[in-house]
């Protein structure tokens, strides 16, 4: 007996909306009114998730408080830091000054005197909330699980999923965010030989990985091969750079379109010889797709950046 709510990897359909609550005011970042996506696949709020999985279709939920994205503020975010082995100028250093961690995050300066200070790495709207209005219109199964292998002849279903390395996977996968008929996106690592490799690993070369995008869509609105031109075109210049893109290099920034059948291979193929003799992007059959540690994943969302559909601003691959 089919389950009369969604489960994980199903296709939802939802109409919502969102009211900030608070002296949170910043527009919102994702698509409100009628929107598709993959439950439990990111993107969209992640309450919202949560909230849509207890639902059956037709029901409506309504004064919903749903947390903003950006998460409860953590203590163990915040630190202080003695000046003097920090390797920074206290010069420097002022209430509100940005810093990056070595792992990438940014943090802020919210405490200072003559011989520490304070960093607080939880985002500045961290607690925030919305009022939302939900209603569960209706779900449809989502790729099976085969449609992310390689399976010459294709496989049924109505979604399909393409795999695509474009350098630093941040700013590509938002660009495909805003694709429209794109219902869910992830980033990770492919065509390497460790098994669940982790950034890390894959940062070192020694893997074999490329740092892809995975994304589902609804080829009756996003044909593949619109979505393959689309990277080819984020790409630049650098579709003429082997293990390079942008200032980033060495194998794990390769590009490459990665096929899961013979019509996708057909394509790749064809949108790659388009840009000449000289375009490198490789294209191969589709391995095992490894996802990123969740702090990779929607990134730039994460940081502020608008993921909604058919948005125009320009992609900072920074958060």
């Amino acid at each position: 007996m089919a389950s009369s709510s969604p489960q994980a990897g199903d296709i939802v359909s939802v109409t919502y909306s969102l009211k900030p609550n608070g002296d949170f005011v910043p527009e919102s970042l994702i698509d409100d009114g009628s929107v598709r996506f993959v439950l439990d696949g990111g993107n969209y709020l992640p309450a919202l998730h949560t909230l849509v999985s207890s639902m059956t279709v037709g029901e409506t939920k309504k004064g919903v408080v749903m947390d903003a994205g950006y998460g409860e503020p953590r203590e163990e975010l915040i630190a202080k830091i003695p000046i003097a082995s920090s390797g920074i100028n206290k010069s420097d250093l002022s209430i509100g000054t940005e810093l990056f961690l070595a792992n990438g995050m940014a943090c802020r300066v919210i405490d200072l005197d003559d011989e520490n200070f304070t960093i607080d790495a939880n985002h500045a709207l961290a607690g925030s909330t919305y009022s939302a209005d939900v209603t569960l219109e209706s779900f449809e199964s989502g790729p099976s699980a085969k449609k992310f292998e390689y399976h010459p002849e294709g496989v049924e279903g109505k979604f399909d999923v393409l795999t695509i390395a474009l350098g630093c996977f941040w700013g590509g996968e938002l660009e495909y965010m805003r694709v429209p008929g794109v219902v869910g996106t992830a980033v990770g690592y492919t065509q390497g030989q460790k098994e669940d490799p982790s950034y890390q690993e894959v940062c070192s070369g020694t893997t074999g990985h490329t740092e892809a995008i995975q994304v589902i869509f609804d080829p009756e609105i996003a044909s593949y091969e619109e979505l393959v031109k689309i990277g080819l075109e984020r790409l630049g210049d650098s579709r003429y750079l082997v293990n390079q893109v942008g200032n980033d290099k060495g194998s794990q920034y390769r590009h490459g379109v990665y096929y899961h059948n013979f019509e996708q291979m057909q394509f790749a193929k064809a949108v790659i010889a388009s840009y000449g003799d000289k375009c490198v992007t490789e294209c191969m059959e589709a391995t095992k797709f490894y996802k990123a540690e969740d702090y990779h994943q929607q990134y730039l969302l994460k940081g502020g950046q608008s993921a909604k559909k058919n948005a125009k601003e320009t992609i900072r691959c920074y958060g």
